[in-house]
């Protein structure tokens, strides 16, 4: 399943919002330099679909605030 994200990188709480248009919103702590809130934006993910990390991968979009992620569900 691919799936549009807008993250939103220094946010208090992170989280995930599922917009009404299908996009989600992906609140993270991390500032977005070094991959760090990328990482992180791959961990929020896994824990709300509940699935590993390793079945996420940013596909496009990694260096900007709007991606799409490939999210391989068993």
């Amino acid at each position: 399943m691919k799936i549009s994200i807008t993250v939103k990188p220094n946010a208090k709480n992170p989280g995930v919002e599922k917009r009404p248009d299908g996009s989600y919103k992906v609140s993270v702590k991390s500032p977005p330099t070094e991959g760090k809130a990328n990482a992180e934006v791959i961990k929020v993910l896994a824990e709300y679909f509940r699935v590993p990390k390793s079945d996420i991968e940013i596909v496009r979009g990694a260096s900007g605030k709007k991606k799409w992620v490939e999210i391989r569900k068993d």
